[in-house]
Formats: structure tokens, sequence, C-alpha cells
């Protein structure tokens, strides 16, 4: 069953609420079991920065579905909680973005696993590695280590 890995983030509305729902709903759902949750922390927007702060975290899961099919999940609970997709990057009231899917990289319209910017992005390496220290990038180097060369 392999082990992927689920970046949460929010910058409207309740954001910590919606964050604990999303991450209830995917508890819920068929062949996803939660195994961890990374702290959640407020960390400042990338690419459209004139809009409010955002909530971000991470999720280990243990899962029976494809990569493909982890991702329609995580798309179906965004639309479930209201996520209309208007603006590239801007704010949201729910983020889920498929990080790391085990050891594999995937690349297909519409799903390219690891997430393509996930080695360059504090918000999202931080929650990984404190999830797991150890964890390794496919292709890249291990969180940890990627998170170094950030700073």
């Amino acid at each position: 069953m392999p082990r992927a890995y689920v970046g949460l983030g929010a910058n409207l509305g309740n954001r910590e609420e919606m964050l604990q729902h999303a991450i209830a709903l995917l508890s819920a759902a068929d062949g996803v079991e939660v195994l961890a949750v990374a702290e959640l922390r407020e960390t400042d927007p990338v690419g459209v920065v004139d809009q409010p702060p955002f909530l971000n975290g991470a999720a280990a899961v243990d899962t029976t579905l494809s990569a493909r099919e982890l991702l329609d999940t995580l798309l179906a609970i965004e639309r479930s909680l209201g996520r209309v997709r208007a603006e590239r990057w801007g704010p949201r009231t729910i983020d889920l973005d498929l990080l790391l899917y085990g050891d594999e990289i995937v690349d297909e319209p519409g799903l390219r696993v690891p997430h393509p910017h996930l080695h360059e992005r504090r918000f999202a390496l931080e929650p990984l590695a404190e999830l797991d220290p150890e964890l390794a990038i496919p292709g890249r180097a291990r969180v940890s280590d990627a998170l170094a060369a950030l700073h």
C-alpha cells in the first residue's frame, strides 16, 4: 500500500476549520487512511502575493488508490468544500495537493508527482520534514536536504 503525502492549505474564511474538515473528509474517503497530520503553520503567499496569509500543513496517508484516483479524491473534496478555481496561485478556501505518492514519478496530463515545485516551497517541505525527516523526493533529494538548501 503506497504512502502518499498531501499538502494542505487555505487562506480564506476560517482556515483551520476548513483544513480540519478537509482532513475529516480525506479520512472518510474509501481507500485512504490518514496516518498523521503535521502541525498547521501560517505562511506567506507565493506567486500572487497580494492576498491573505495561508495556513499550511501536510498529511501522510496510506492508500489503495492509484495516484490518479487519489488526485481525483482530493479534487472532489475541494469541490465539496466550495473550492472554485478562478486564479492560478490566487486566494482559496481549500487547497489539497498530491505532493508525493510512494517513490513513484508520474508525469501525465493533469498529474505530476512529485509535485513539480515541491523542492522549492518551504510551506510544503517543513510539514513533510515534520512528518518524516528522512523522506525522499523521488528524482531529487531528501526533504530535509531540500529544506536546508532553501536557507
